[in-house]
């Protein structure tokens, strides 16, 4: 929790507003550093979880590479002073102006997610008389036991090309002439919590690799993606993720030779070092009883208990009084699910009062929106508190 005395030296800043220990950072952010170099893995930062110029700046320090799921992503990344041959572009969707921009910059791979999208990367890098570096995203059939909405890996999902489909057009796929498959790259999901999921993808990822190598593919990296999660529950429990478990999952059953394994992380990077700091506007009692907090943030600032039924940590910071009550704490947004909490005991809370919203540094901000014309919310870090 924090301190009595930056709780109140937040006061001074408007809200609502992200704050982000930039201290919590630098530790995960060593700790990934640390445990990946043990086994020579290469680590990119998945940008989409929070562009954030002050975190980038911090992450690029650490010498982490880059995931980008759009073209603006991408551009974000290079303008931050990340080095495009650590970069990789995944998306079902790029625009032909985006996969240009992409080939121009001579990045580490395009992920191409369709035999379409093989194909038209293929023409216009030949327009651009050049050859570009893709990774051929399979799509793997595993259940992460994750929430559905964020499931990236079973047979129906949109995202990557089935194993089969490969294995059906491999030569047409190797006629192409102005592309260089240099990757395998899948993602099953995010913001798994039972590790023996990754072990299955694994194996998996083994059947793959032998198969493709059998059809003359010789890939230089395998990227297995990311999807750690983090403790929402009870984040201080666990303020950096398990990073070391997971390595050593993929170290123990990953047979892919002597190709280089990349990773992409963005929740488990993020996710801790920010919360979001809202003040309460108003109470009151529905005629049912239900004791109502109205705050002045929103699904606006952060839609993810709107968008997926996200738990999130809240505590009320600014009120000495140690008696407490349920209440169910609801942002301004004109929307009936615009509710971060149903259920959450707190110390009483009045107008005034400030409460922090836990684990929101990532998928926080770069999902805020300005829906009923809201603000954007402003940002503060902690190495920057007087």
């Amino acid at each position: 929790m924090l301190s009595r005395q930056i709780a109140q030296k937040l006061r001074g800043y408007e809200t609502p507003f992200y704050l982000y220990d930039t201290a919590l950072l630098r530790q995960t952010l060593e700790s990934v550093v640390y445990e990946s170099k043990k086994y020579g893995y290469k680590v990119h930062y998945a940008i989409k979880a929070n562009y954030d110029d002050h975190l980038l700046a911090i992450i690029r320090e650490y010498g982490l590479g880059i995931d980008c799921a759009s073209g603006n992503e991408l551009r974000k990344a290079i303008e931050a002073g990340f080095d495009p041959k650590g970069i990789v572009y995944a998306g079902v969707g790029k625009r032909d102006k985006e996969l240009r921009y992409a080939i121009e910059q001579d990045i580490l791979a395009i992920n191409c997610e369709s035999i379409e999208e093989l194909e038209l990367v293929d023409a216009l890098a030949g327009e651009a008389g050049r050859v570009a570096d893709v990774a051929l995203r399979i799509n793997p059939d595993i259940d992460p036991k994750t929430n559905h909405c964020i499931d990236t890996g079973q047979a129906d999902s949109k995202f990557g090309i089935s194993y089969e489909e490969v294995l059906e057009h491999a030569k047409e796929i190797r006629a192409l002439k102005y592309i260089n498959i240099i990757g395998l790259h899948l993602h099953i999901g995010s913001q798994i919590r039972e590790l023996h999921v990754f072990e299955n993808m694994c194996n998996k990822v083994n059947v793959i690799v032998e198969n493709l190598e059998k059809l003359g593919c010789s890939f230089r990296f395998v990227d297995v993606g990311g999807g750690l999660g983090v403790n929402y529950d009870v984040p201080e429990n666990e303020p950096i993720p398990n990073f070391a478990s997971l390595f050593s999952i993929v170290h123990n059953h990953l047979s892919v030779g002597d190709r280089e394994v990349h990773f992409e992380f963005g929740r488990s990077i993020v996710a801790e070092c920010g919360e979001l700091i809202t003040k309460v506007l108003f109470n009151k009692t529905t005629a049912t009883g239900r004791k109502l907090v109205i705050v002045d943030a929103s699904m606006t600032e952060l839609i993810r208990p709107a968008l997926y039924g996200s738990y999130h940590n809240i505590e009320n910071i600014t009120s000495e009084d140690e008696a407490r009550d349920k209440y169910t704490i609801v942002g301004t947004a004109c929307e009936s699910t615009d509710v971060f909490d149903e259920n959450v005991t707190l110390r009483k809370t009045r107008r005034g009062d400030l409460l922090t919203i836990k684990s929101a540094g990532a998928y926080g901000m770069s999902m805020a929106s300005r829906y009923n014309l809201h603000d954007l919310p402003g940002a503060v870090y902690s190495d920057e508190i007087q």
